[in-house]
């Protein structure tokens, strides 16, 4: 069976083909990093209009480098959500009008759902395991029974992960996206120059708190902009900040495991690139028996891949469920249980 997977929820327009679930064809991602880095974050507004520009092209691309034809295509995944709407849209619809064209079958695939699931691209992971989302958009926690099967355990309460990198790494003049600058000059750093907080909230809890960090982050700057006895480099502040999420990320992965009994953990999202975040999660796993897994870094961020895997495995799962496909509606917030 040949998948086409579009993606279009937040930045990157993304066209993949993938053949029985398992076997990449082609993977094309086009980033707008170069219309958003001015601006030190996503416009959405901009951002959908690019897609509006690009998708037919990656599209395109995809299927060429797969080398077969669009009327080979035998199922059309697209995300539906969560993200920016007016990004989706563009997707969606773009999906809608092929499906109905083609007479193809078409899902309407979670995002989250395919980051969850972006692991089954490279090994076949054996449920249940521990899967940590975390991206610019997401730090949640799921508990995968199955195919389809989810159990949420844990998200952020404010801001994500990712997004908190983007952010400090705008505090320290770094344009968008900060996420792998602040990786890159944390290498230099030193950590224990200043420890940040970290949140770990009520005892027992599994969710996640990222503000009170970067408050604590821009009230330092304000200190070392104003008393030339701080003297903390940007490399410094760097990397302490990424030891605090990191400290976090970790403690509440190994709780999740402990509190579900469950020895497998996968981490996944566009943070799940950050080199030190793995080696954290291996040294930790490794102290507590665990097996852990990365997605390889092409399938953290987003990309369609991992869009065609889950709507693959949806489609297996129920074949009537594109029978009303197109009338699916983009949906800015959609829970993955």
């Amino acid at each position: 069976m040949l998948v086409l997977g579009i993606e279009t929820s937040c930045d990157e327009t993304a066209a993949a083909v993938l053949k029985d679930g398992d076997t990449l064809l082609s993977n094309v991602i086009n980033d707008q990093f170069g219309i958003h880095s001015k601006y030190g974050g996503i416009v959405p507004e901009l951002a959908g209009r690019s897609h509006v520009d690009r998708v037919h092209r990656v599209i395109d691309d995809a299927v060429n480098k797969a080398g077969v034809q669009l009327r080979d295509i035998d199922l059309i995944a697209v995300t539906m959500g969560p993200g920016l709407v007016g990004s989706l849209l563009v997707g969606l619809n773009t999906a809608k009008g092929l499906s109905y064209g083609l007479n193809t079958p078409m899902v309407g695939v979670n995002h989250l759902e395919g980051h969850l699931l972006a692991i089954f691209l490279q090994k076949k992971i054996q449920f249940p395991f521990i899967a940590l989302i975390v991206s610019g958009g997401h730090t949640d926690l799921y508990r995968a029974s199955d195919f389809g099967q989810y159990k949420l355990l844990g998200r952020t309460r404010d801001d994500a992960a990712g997004e908190s990198f983007d952010k400090v790494g705008k505090m320290l003049g770094i344009p968008y996206p900060g996420g792998p600058a602040i990786e890159r000059l944390a290498r230099k750093g030193n950590g224990k120059t200043h420890k940040f907080p970290r949140a770990y909230l009520e005892k027992g809890s599994l969710d996640f708190s990222f503000s009170g960090l970067k408050t604590s982050v821009r009230t330092f700057l304000n200190r070392r902009g104003r008393d030339d006895r701080v003297v903390s480099t940007d490399e410094d502040i760097s990397a302490g900040f990424q030891d605090a999420v990191i400290d976090v990320l970790v403690d509440k992965l190994i709780g999740a495991c402990e509190k579900e009994k469950i020895s497998r953990v996968v981490v996944t999202g566009g943070v799940a690139a950050n080199g030190a975040l793995r080696e954290a999660v291996r040294n930790a796993a490794q102290s507590h028996g665990l097996e852990a897994s990365f997605p390889e870094k092409i399938f953290c961020t987003d990309n369609a891949a991992m869009i065609a895997c889950a709507g693959h495995h949806k489609f297996i799962r129920n074949k009537n469920l594109s029978a009303d496909s197109r009338t699916l509606d983009a949906k800015a917030n959609l829970p993955l249980e």
